[in-house]
């Protein structure tokens, strides 16, 4: 039973490191844009590293869109802690409307058929 946390555990990190090659760069705007490309694809391969195997092994357990389901909701949850966090920017009421309607759409994948 404790498997099927792998993925989970598996895509926690992987979009910690897609956080970081994505959005990492901004705080070096002084850098030339093909060394933040360069850079961001070798932390990108570290993260496929993670998520490749998450999803084959999370796949025995869940279906492709609960999987699809998980990253976005793990990806907004890692996205606000690192906005915060690293970036320092802060999240508004706005913000929080919209991901309780993303964190809406992910219990009805979830819940499966009515």
């Amino acid at each position: 039973m404790l498997a099927k946390f792998y993925p989970i555990i598996l895509l926690v990190i992987s979009n910690v490191f897609m956080m970081f090659a994505w959005y990492g760069h901004l705080k070096f705007t002084n850098k030339p844009l093909y060394i933040v490309i360069f850079i961001s694809w070798l932390i990108a391969f570290v993260e496929y590293c993670f998520a490749v195997p998450a999803n084959r092994l999370g796949h025995q357990y869940y279906s492709a869109a609960e999987l699809k389901t998980m990253q976005e909701v793990i990806t907004l949850c890692v996205f606000v802690g690192f906005s915060v966090l690293y970036l320092g920017e802060s999240i508004t009421i706005n913000h929080i409307i919209g991901f309780i309607l993303i964190f809406a759409g992910a219990f009805f994948i979830f819940k499966g058929p009515f």
